[in-house]
């Protein structure tokens, strides 16, 4: 039962209303670790962030792009597209560089895959580090990696994506690194540019703990950055989500104590999932994968105590943890992955 209940569960995390009424016996409020978004918002004022009376002015939004240049280290705000969500980026980017063969450094994030099927490339996803890089030897290719990666935060030092975009750049290919879960990182694939080449994808939402405002960032040389920026049109990202972006990329302290949290949590949970048994495969500041054979059951199994957790039903051993937002969250986590434990010795 739990194999074909999980084929019809939402593509992406979230949904959790959609996964948790399959389950109306669980214990609410329900706990959504499926979606790998930090569980610290960032503090905007709300007060001066909610005017929707009116549509965002011009140099608003260049202000916005000013402080994501600045905030990423990036040399001008003509490189930096502000979109809302980096879904809609992803989206766009097919349509923009009008490439027809693509090679995706999977198992990661379906979006990238859909999207340049939509606009139809041919897509190869290939899982070893060789055959990636021998993808950036053919001309007229893109080549698309996360990193670090979701969900296994697999992860490719700047050398090696130095290394690829070279090998891009002599056939005249491209590199598309989505950074999404990158602002915890040491190392980012913008300090390659002004090179051209490449794109980056930023997020802001998941970062920030603000999913709900949309905004996200593409950042590029060669004209790409205003090719997607004419194409979005005028008003593509509102005004409250304007003022957060400002507000919250120009607060370097609040992201650097927030990295710190995050280093603990990310221990509690490593932790408390080798309690139970569970192997960690992979891991980020914002999410653990584990591997297991009886992953399906565990997800089944926490579902039932109201915690929504993200599971792949094309990789059925893998199963992915977020980070609690609660006390509350981490003691009914802890306490459930305890019960698995001793139900599986």
């Amino acid at each position: 039962m739990t194999s074909s209940l999980l084929k019809n569960m939402p593509a992406h995390g979230g949904q959790i209303r959609q996964v948790m009424q399959h389950f109306p016996e669980a214990p609410k409020p329900f706990i959504d670790l499926s979606t790998g978004i930090s569980p610290y918002a960032y503090p905007v004022d709300h007060a001066e962030m909610g005017d929707w009376t009116r549509l965002p002015e011009a140099e608003e939004e260049e202000a916005l792009r000013q402080v994501a240049a600045q905030s990423y280290g990036v040399p001008s705000s003509d490189m930096i597209v502000a979109g809302p969500g980096t879904q809609m980026l992803i989206a766009l980017l097919p349509l923009v560089l009008k490439i027809k063969h693509v090679t995706i450094f999977g198992p990661t994030y379906s979006g990238h895959e859909q999207s340049w099927r939509n606009a139809g490339a041919s897509v190869s996803i290939v899982t070893d580090l060789q055959s990636f890089e021998a993808s950036a030897d053919q001309q007229d290719h893109a080549c698309v990696v996360c990193n670090p990666n979701n969900p296994d935060g697999r992860h490719l030092s700047l050398t090696q994506l130095r290394a690829l975009l070279n090998r891009c750049a002599k056939v005249g290919s491209r590199l598309i690194v989505d950074e999404a879960f990158a602002d915890f990182e040491t190392e980012s694939a913008v300090s390659l540019l002004p090179e051209s080449g490449l794109t980056v994808l930023r997020s802001f939402g998941k970062s920030f703990g603000l999913p709900g405002v949309r905004l996200g960032f593409l950042v590029a040389s060669d004209g790409v950055a205003s090719q997607i920026r004419t194409m979005m049109g005028d008003w593509a990202v509102s005004a409250p989500a304007i003022f957060a972006g400002r507000q919250a990329l120009g607060d370097t302290a609040w992201l650097g104590q927030i990295r710190a949290s995050l280093e603990t949590d990310s221990a509690r949970l490593n932790a408390a999932l080798a309690r139970a048994g569970l192997a960690v495969h992979g891991y980020t500041r914002l999410f653990t994968l584990v591997r297991s054979e009886r992953a399906s059951d565990l997800w089944a199994f926490l579902c039932k105590k109201g915690i929504v957790t993200r599971a792949f039903p094309q990789r059925p051993m893998d199963l992915r943890f977020g980070l609690p937002g609660s006390e509350m969250g981490w003691q009914r986590l802890e306490g459930a992955l305890s019960e698995w434990g001793i139900c599986s010795s």
